[in-house]
């Protein structure tokens, strides 16, 4: 299979990263990269090639090497929005997952436009942000699985979006690791509560200081901080909830 994007093309080849995901909460980003700092990052940025950040134009990311061509690396952004159950509705199931890498024909930058429509699958089993809701009208041609549980989305020959299977399994905060074992129940359902607040018009009602919309955003930050188990996801989550409380509650 090739792929194209703005110009630039690509063919599905060779293997997966082997990189966990970091889902970072707090700064709606999933990254799969090795670097663990943000010099890193700043290092990694110039050794690579791809769609990447340049002055005030923030795309998502791919990341290639530059001598096999081979992708090293990705950062997706998640639009804030409000959801539409209608639309989430309309996810198609299929096609399944094929796990590969990407291999370009050439090295040259492109950009990849970031996605502007945010869907929850089923009891937040996963996360799928889309180029617009345009793509839900035809089937997608595949699902390529460029790491563990992250897939692009590809119809017509191009990207048209990205997909995270099982979102609560990589929370993280910024650089770290996401923990290697599986979430507890307790966080699933913190994750659901946190979503919750970030695709509906309870976010409005917080930034607008309505007190019942504060309260429920208190228990929940509660929540998080009296959670015992799975501390470095709860954490994840309370990066945001609690800063969110703190500039509007407070």
């Amino acid at each position: 299979m090739r792929i194209t994007v703005d110009g630039w093309t690509a063919a599905v080849a060779g293997d997966p990263l082997p990189v966990l995901p970091r889902f970072d909460f707090r700064e709606f980003r999933v990254r799969v990269a090795e670097y663990a700092s943000a010099g890193e990052r700043q290092r990694f940025l110039a050794d690579t090639f791809g769609s990447g950040p340049w002055l005030w134009d923030t795309p998502d990311e791919l990341r290639f090497d530059r001598v096999g061509r081979q992708l090293v690396g990705a950062e997706f952004q998640i639009p804030g929005m409000l959801v539409d159950p209608d639309d989430e509705a309309r996810l198609p199931c299929g096609p399944p997952v094929t796990a590969g890498g990407l291999r370009a024909d050439e090295v040259r930058d492109f950009r990849l436009e970031v996605s502007t429509e945010f869907l929850r699958g089923p009891e937040d089993t996963s996360l799928t942000c889309l180029r617009d809701l345009d793509v839900l009208d035809e089937p997608l041609e595949a699902r390529v699985g460029i790491a563990p549980g992250l897939a692009l989305l590809v119809q017509h020959g191009t990207i048209v979006g990205w997909s995270l299977a099982d979102p609560a399994r990589y929370l993280t905060t910024a650089f770290t690791a996401p923990d290697p074992a599986p979430p507890s129940p307790a966080v699933r359902r913190l994750l659901t509560e946190s979503l919750d607040l970030i695709t509906t018009p309870l976010l409005d009602a917080v930034r607008d200081r309505v007190p019942a919309a504060l309260h429920r955003l208190g228990e929940l930050e509660a929540a998080l901080r009296s959670l015992d188990e799975d501390r470095r996801r709860a954490d994840a989550l309370l990066a945001f909830v609690g800063e969110l409380l703190e500039d509007h509650a407070r």
